[in-house]
């Protein structure tokens, strides 16, 4: 049985072709490269740590069973996001769950806390290190709830257009959008506070 390091200098679509053929050891160097992206990405729209390593492991499996559908189109990692992200939408869909969000959702669909709060006009982000500016990001991410988050990551992230972020949500594109312009006013508050962190 071939060891997986000898397959370490392989490119990724060479990995891919030799996955396809059915050989295992090369798809478990394809998960050992990518498995950190996937999980963060999980991660970022669940928050929930147990819940990530659940859909970032079952993400991998579905990439193994459906890898004779992957044409190359798009890089092999952004195939697999495509596939984490779905399986975080369901998974979300399947919780139902009405939190202390509604709050906020009320106040976003009445449109009066987006009007009352200030155009942020200046970088709030410059001067943070980049390390640093990563988990500024991450954490006021994880300051907005559900709905909002998982608007904007679509929208930011994977560069989704609206049409395609309602049918992946089952919303209307009027609810994308309002959300989406509300999760960009909160996201801008929360890092332009970092900022005065840094500064004070």
């Amino acid at each position: 049985m071939p060891v997986r390091e000898q397959y370490s200098d392989y490119s990724d679509e060479r990995l891919v072709k030799l996955s396809q053929r059915g050989n295992p050891v090369t798809f478990e160097e394809l998960i050992a490269r990518h498995r950190d992206k996937i999980y963060a990405r999980a991660y970022s729209m669940m928050r929930n740590e147990d819940e990530a390593m659940d859909l970032s492991q079952e993400a991998w499996v579905k990439g193994w069973q459906r890898l004779k559908q992957f044409e190359g189109e798009s890089s092999f990692v952004t195939w697999m996001t495509r596939i984490v992200i779905n399986l975080c939408l369901d998974q979300i869909r399947k919780h139902k769950r009405q939190r202390a969000d509604s709050i906020e959702l009320m106040e976003e669909e009445s449109g009066g806390v987006e009007r009352q709060m200030p155009v942020i006009l200046t970088n709030p982000t410059e001067g943070l290190e980049r390390g640093e500016l990563r988990k500024r990001i991450d954490e006021a991410l994880g300051k907005l709830s559900e709905p909002h988050r998982v608007v904007l990551m679509l929208h930011e992230f994977e560069e989704l257009e609206y049409k395609e972020i309602a049918k992946r949500m089952g919303c209307s594109i009027g609810t994308v959008m309002s959300r989406l312009f509300y999760a960009r006013r909160r996201m801008a508050t929360l890092m332009a506070a970092y900022k005065r962190e840094e500064l004070s």
